[in-house]
């Protein structure tokens, strides 16, 4: 098993690695921010939600885990489609490339091709790509209307 000093999201939490947009919402139990890129275009609105404990998936999670991650997950959905015009999301879980449980949002936006309705390839739309400027935008807004939205 990998240990926190070898994961890549547990250095994230912790500050040593740089995260496009910065963190959208923290808590003591999970932590969203944007996906970040080595393209010069990110998907707009990709969000990753991460346990903050060092926990591999479904059924490592304790029950105040398991509730926040489904908390914030419902809130993000409202929020992705209320302040970023999202006409669907969609959240999976991909992998295991790091064992700590983290979860995909992915807005699909009006006008996108049926063809690209689907987790793992809607990302491939490249109508709704933008620079880390664009990405540090939609990452401010959305802590804007999700601060408003959990109070």
């Amino acid at each position: 098993m990998m240990s926190s000093n070898d994961c890549f999201i547990c250095r994230k939490h912790n500050g040593e690695l740089k995260v496009n947009g910065g963190c959208i919402y923290e808590d003591e139990f999970v932590y969203v921010g944007h996906i970040g890129s080595n393209e010069p275009l990110i998907y707009l609105g990709y969000l990753i939600v991460d346990l903050k404990r060092h926990a591999a998936g479904y059924g490592d999670m304790n029950d105040d885990e398991a509730r926040a991650i489904g908390f914030i997950l419902n809130k993000l959905g409202r929020v992705l489609k209320d302040s970023e015009n999202a006409e669907h999301v969609y959240s999976f879980v991909q992998g295991d490339a790091f064992p700590h449980f983290h979860i995909h949002l992915i807005p699909r936006y009006p006008g996108t091709p049926k063809e690209l309705w689907h987790p793992t390839i809607i990302r491939n739309y490249k109508e709704v790509h933008g620079t880390v400027n664009q990405v540090e935008e939609v990452c401010s807004r959305l802590r804007g209307v999700l601060q408003r939205e959990i109070e």
